[in-house]
């Protein structure tokens, strides 16, 4: 008898390929072989176990990341983040090769907003994220990054009071 965590690792197996418009016989003609309809199927209902190493490969086959096969409740965790506000000025003066991307993407977002104050900008979490992913870092990781070269604005309530 499955577990509910076999079960539900298994829906979500299911939910990924069938996203990707793949029937099991799909995924086997797709993957020359590589993945039996059976086998991904047994996956899919909680029938056999799948070892970290063959989800991993299942991952990489449905170009997700695995953390995205697992089911709720796993144990992995997004890493909350909230907008964060920059320091145009000092970015923009900031002429550090480390920050060009952070600059480019501030000049984009102003564009697109046409907010051209200068002063600051705020960044929502889901750019805080894109960005992050360009640097290979978490968002936090990038948060201390922007904190260490001072381009981060510590209380936006204070600055806007100015």
């Amino acid at each position: 008898m499955p577990s509910e965590y076999a079960k539900s690792l298994g829906a979500r197996l299911r939910s990924i390929r069938q996203q990707q418009g793949l029937s099991l016989q799909g995924v086997e003609e797709k993957s020359n072989g590589r993945w039996k309809a059976v086998v991904v199927g047994s996956y899919e209902r909680g029938d056999r176990a799948v070892t970290v190493s063959r989800l991993a490969e299942l991952a990489e086959f449905y170009r997700v990341p695995v953390s995205e096969l697992l089911p709720d409740g796993s144990g992995v965790r997004h890493e909350p983040t909230s907008k964060i506000v920059l320091d145009l000025e000092r970015l923009y003066d900031e002429a550090s090769e480390e920050l060009a991307y952070v600059a480019r993407y501030a000049r984009a977002i102003q564009q697109q907003r046409g907010d051209y104050n200068g002063r600051v900008l705020s960044i929502r979490a889901d750019d805080l994220r894109a960005l992050a992913i360009v640097y290979d870092a978490s968002p936090s990781g990038l948060i201390e990054r922007l904190t260490e070269h001072g381009v981060l604005v510590a209380d936006p309530r204070a600055f806007f009071a100015s």
